[in-house]
Parts: structure tokens; sequence; C-alpha cells
């Protein structure tokens, strides 16, 4: 199954927005002293080029949530669900169409995506393995239309409120009988659903970065998304702010003490990571960088994510994020795998959810010499909100339940040729740092032997 395939989230009202943008590693700086003003995405500079199209491969994996007791749940019964997966894909994602704008202080760039399957790091064949879960299209058609309508239509087509799909299906997209029976009345509605349909080589939209040449700290910082400095799609000045780099690039010299922020076009939103630990990988150093629970924070725990509260009436709890703005209002609702981070009452409604930090934590490893990413790990889980709905049978024994779907978890490890060369890079730095105490290390220890040389040259002439 050597499909290829294209990812963007944020142009489909299904796509699976993952809480951080997607990792990227940059193999590290020219083996030599490098100073912070090297560190600048210009034309020749030590990082530009791996930049635009960093070598280490990303990995994509899928894992889906399927429906074990179907019929007990569509009467009322507590959801049992499987964890499904992974189904793994090769990630390229290099930027495209990069101009210099703004006399160089600014550079804007595409980054269309695309994936490969890669069926020896999958459990299964996507075409074939079945996975049974909530049917999105007949959630989100109650949106559109009159429930009475949908419900007269579904019962006509013998469709549910739950499907069952293969795994290429409901990520790459099928044609449904209700969407169908829709698209005639308002064609805006495709008759297609899936939850990666239609992005083949897509992309987010334009981005403009500031390249570090003015200040060395705005390396890699987001300036505009699609035009704009900030978005319109919040409730506070503060949600509506475009904070931070795309997550792929981070200025030099990290301390532990900062925030680091990142706007991610998938979450409509820029969150931010605070230091956990140190670690090493491949024998270099690492500051370890995650989003602490305040990040997705109800607004009685953090009452600065008020703004990011749809309407007061649809300000969820602790763990998860509504992103129906900017997804042509589908109750989608994102959140950490197995709801990592949030309120223990969505984990225990769903039977087979288990979050653990070691399975499901989002985590960026950065080099804090250099702001290299030497390892990263993405991982986020679609919801779709479901309720009982006036005047539609179907869900009269439905709770209200944030439904599991789908989780994601996008790796990237440095290569063994890029952690070499920083290596040498981090080596060079500490010795050139240091060579005043080299210098006195190296006196302290040639002092006694030239004095000793010159006492034995002594008694040898005596």
């Amino acid at each position: 199954h050597r499909q290829r395939v294209g990812l963007s989230y944020s142009s489909t009202p299904y796509g699976s927005p993952p809480i951080l943008p997607s990792p990227s590693i940059h193999p590290p700086l020219h083996p030599t002293s490098p100073t912070p003003q090297e560190i600048t995405l210009t034309e020749g500079s030590r990082v530009f080029e791996t930049w635009k199209n960093p070598p280490p491969p990303v990995f994509m994996q899928y894992f889906f949530f399927n429906v074990t007791n179907p019929d007990e749940f569509l009467v009322g019964a507590k959801p049992i669900v499987s964890q499904v997966g992974p189904y793994t894909y090769r990630e390229y994602r290099p930027k495209e169409n990069v101009t210099f704008v703004d006399n160089g202080t600014r550079v804007s760039a595409y980054q269309p995506k695309t994936f490969v399957f890669l069926p020896e790091r999958s459990v299964g064949d996507p075409d074939y393995d079945m996975i049974t879960t909530i049917n999105i299209p007949a959630v989100v058609s109650n949106r559109v239309f009159r429930s009475s309508m949908v419900s007269i239509w579904m019962n006509s087509l013998h469709v549910g409120m739950l499907m069952t799909r293969s795994v290429n299906e409901l990520l790459w997209g099928f044609k449904d009988p209700l969407l169908s029976r829709i698209h005639p009345m308002n064609p805006e509605i495709d008759e297609y659903f899936g939850l990666m349909y239609k992005k083949n080589g897509s992309n987010d939209g334009e981005f403009v970065y500031h390249t570090g040449e003015e200040d060395f700290m705005n390396y890699g910082r987001v300036a505009t998304f699609r035009g704009e400095s900030e978005l319109s799609l919040w409730t506070s000045e503060q949600s509506n702010m475009i904070n931070g780099t795309d997550g792929s690039a981070f200025h030099p010299l990290l301390s532990k003490t900062e925030r680091l922020y990142i706007f991610s076009p998938d979450l409509c939103r820029s969150i931010f990571m605070e230091f956990e630990k140190d670690v090493k990988v491949k024998g270099l150093p690492a500051y370890r960088f995650t989003p602490p629970r305040d990040v997705l924070a109800s607004k009685e725990e953090n009452p600065a994510n008020e703004g990011f509260c749809v309407s007061p009436k649809e300000c969820l709890g602790t763990g998860l994020l509504k992103v129906s703005v900017c997804r042509k209002g589908a109750p989608v609702v994102m959140s950490f795998p197995h709801f990592y981070l949030g309120d223990e009452k969505y984990s225990n409604t769903i039977e087979g959810l288990d979050p653990v930090r070691e399975h499901h934590q989002t985590y960026l490893d950065l080099n804090p010499t250099t702001g290299v990413p030497i390892r990263a790990s993405k991982r986020a889980q679609i919801n779709i909100l479901i309720n009982r709905i006036s005047g539609f049978p179907k869900t009269k024994f439905l709770n209200e339940t944030i439904f599991p779907v789908m989780f994601i978890n996008e790796t990237v490890v440095i290569d063994d040729v890029s952690a070499a060369k920083l290596h040498k890079l981090l080596l060079t730095v500490m010795l050139v740092s240091n060579s005043p105490l080299v210098l006195v290390g190296l006196g302290a220890i040639l002092l006694p032997v030239f004095i000793g040389l010159i006492v034995c040259e002594y008694k040898q002439k005596v």
C-alpha cells in the first residue's frame, strides 16, 4: 500500500487537528563556533537549507478507537472501545515558494504535506481493517438541516449513529450516502467524507517568519499567517494572538525558565510549553519542553482560557478544546490521547481508555545551546461531541459524550549523521567559550613541569 496522500488539517471541517505543529528537526550547524547572529533564515546561512528541507524522517501514526459494544451503546450502555493501530506513514513536508520580504528581515513559505504508507511499521492492512465508530457525517448533518428531516433520510437509507468503515476510508475518504442525499440541496456539502479527505499535497496557507537577522531571539518566529498578524476567531485579544514559532525552529541559548510559544494553525491558536527535565538523545544534552495542564485547562483553573470558549454555554472542562470555530461548525473537540491531562470524568465515561504520560504526552527535546530540536513527539486526539437531539429518535438513549475517534503520534529523532555533527559543534563551542579556563589549566600543569626541568638542568651543571 504505497499510497501517497496529503494532509492539511485546517481547511476541513472533519480534519484531525494536532495539538502541536509537526515536529521537524534541522541538522546542526557546521562544526565551527557559531554566533547567534549566524543562526538566521538567510541565503547562505548555516541553517537555511536544512530549514527548507529537513532530512531526518518524520513518521505519522494513526490509532483508532473501535466500538466493541455497538448495540448496547445505542440503547444507553457505557461505550466500550479498543485501540487499533498504529497505521504508520512516512511524512514529507518541504517548504516551498520561499521568498524574502521586508528587506530580508522576514521570509515567507508554504509547506505542503504528503505521506507514504509503511506496512512494515503498521499493525495491519488499512484497506481491510474495519473500524466501528461514531457516524460523523450524521452528527454534522444535524447541524446543517432540521433533525426531523435528517432522521427521515437516515431511516430510508438504513443509516445509524454508528458506522463501520475501513481505515483507508476513514482517513482518505468514501462516498457517504447521507451526504449524497444532502448534496443536491446544498452543493457546499461534499458527498465524500474522510478525516484526511482531499489533502494530497495541500498546505495550511502562507507563513511569514522572522529571519532572526535583526534579533536572534526572533529566529523562526511567526510574523503573519495567511496575511494576518492575529486571529479573529476567539473572544479575547489574548486568545487571538499569534505567538512563537511554528514548532520547527527555536532560538539558540535556551533557558529552563522560559516559556516556548508555538502557533498551531491546526488548533487555530497559540500554545506554550515549559521545561520539564534534562534528557539525553544519542549522547546529546537536551531540555525537554512539554505543554502543561494549564494549556487546555478550564476557565475555572486558568481564567486566561475563557477566551477559547466558543460561547458561555460551550465552555468545556480541563483537557479539551472545541475547535468548531475553524471547522465550519462541526462539533470537533481536541484533546491529548486518552484524555491525558484532562478531567477524569472524560476518560471514565468511555471504557477502554487509560491515559499514561509515557504513551500520550507531547514533548520537544531541544539542545539548549543551538535551539535545535533533536527529538519530538506530537500526540493528539480528535473527538466528536454527541448528545440527544430533539426530534431525532435515534439519539434518545445517548448521553452527552466527548467521543474519541482517533489519535495521532507524530515523531522524529535526529539522524546519526546530524547527531555526530552536533557533537562536534558542541565540543567546539565548549572549547572556545572556555578557552581562558583551558589556558589557565594548561598553565597550572606546565608551570611545575617547566620548573622541574630547570631544577634538573641546574643539578646536572653542579
